[in-house]
């Protein structure tokens, strides 16, 4: 029997500043394949390459990972500033009504940083253009210098909702993130639901009410270390078994009688 396979959806880069690629980071495949047991495949993110419909019939599941560029603001009604950073708008065309279409049809997702911003987007929410330019909030983004690990270390707790999903799924009422983003959620897309926060009231926590669907996503970047991290490894679990459920579903009765 294959693994689930999920989507990784990768981000339009530039090699050498002018060799155009599609990336996708080692530590997003390492931990689909590792922590949830799934076939990673990175995804051009582009609608002149590959449509949602193709992928929401290929893939059993998929992972939005974090990208240097930003969602564009007229996505969410608002015009460009020099805050807003990058772009990348070949990704916003296939993501946003990938996110949808998931959440109609209950496929699973599992947002990462600029995911978890894209979720909110693809629902109707809007964003903060620099978080670290508001009152009382904290510098979020990556340090600019330094080693990986120091870049990815532990930086600030990230407190849960009482009675939602990460409260139970983690067991744990506040854990330790990373924190590499600039933007971040102002107002929640319709369903949106925010279940975690930083000490500075950011949210870093969201999921979607009444989806049918795994639809998890964080701020934070829990692909780092996600077959040892204690909070990582259960949130690339969950995943991972939702997409084995998808994918299982699907499956035709014959194949799944001869699997037997």
């Amino acid at each position: 029997m294959r693994r689930p396979i999920v989507g990784i959806i990768g981000n339009n880069n530039l090699l050498n500043d002018e060799y155009p690629v599609h990336t996708g980071g080692l530590m997003n495949s390492m931990a689909v394949a590792q922590v949830a047991g799934c076939m990673p495949l990175v995804i051009p993110s582009d609608p002149r390459l590959v449509t949602v419909e193709e992928l929401l019939d290929l893939c059993d599941g998929f992972l939005l990972t974090g990208g240097r560029p930003n969602v564009h603001p007229e996505e969410y009604g608002e015009a460009p500033t020099e805050a807003h950073g990058a772009f990348d708008r070949c990704r916003d065309a296939i993501t946003l009504p990938l996110v949808r279409a998931c959440v109609a049809r209950g496929q699973p997702f599992f947002g990462i940083c600029r995911g978890f911003q894209e979720v909110n987007v693809a629902l109707g929410g809007t964003l903060h253009p620099e978080i670290r330019d508001l009152p009382g909030r904290m510098n979020h983004r990556m340090p600019p210098e330094g080693t990986l690990e120091e870049k990815f270390a532990l930086r600030h707790a990230v407190r849960f909702s009482d009675d939602g999903p990460f409260r139970r799924l983690l067991g744990a009422a506040e854990v330790m993130t990373n924190t590499l983003h600039g933007q971040g959620i102002k107002t929640p897309g319709a369903r949106v639901v925010i279940d975690g926060w930083a000490p500075d009231g950011t949210p870093e926590a969201i999921y979607v009410e009444g989806a049918p669907g795994f639809t998890l996503s964080v701020q934070w970047h829990p692909e780092y270390n996600a077959a040892t991290d204690p909070v990582s490894r259960p949130l690339f679990l969950a995943f991972g078994e939702a997409a084995a459920r998808w994918a299982a579903a699907r499956q035709p009765v014959a194949d799944r009688v001869r699997i037997a």
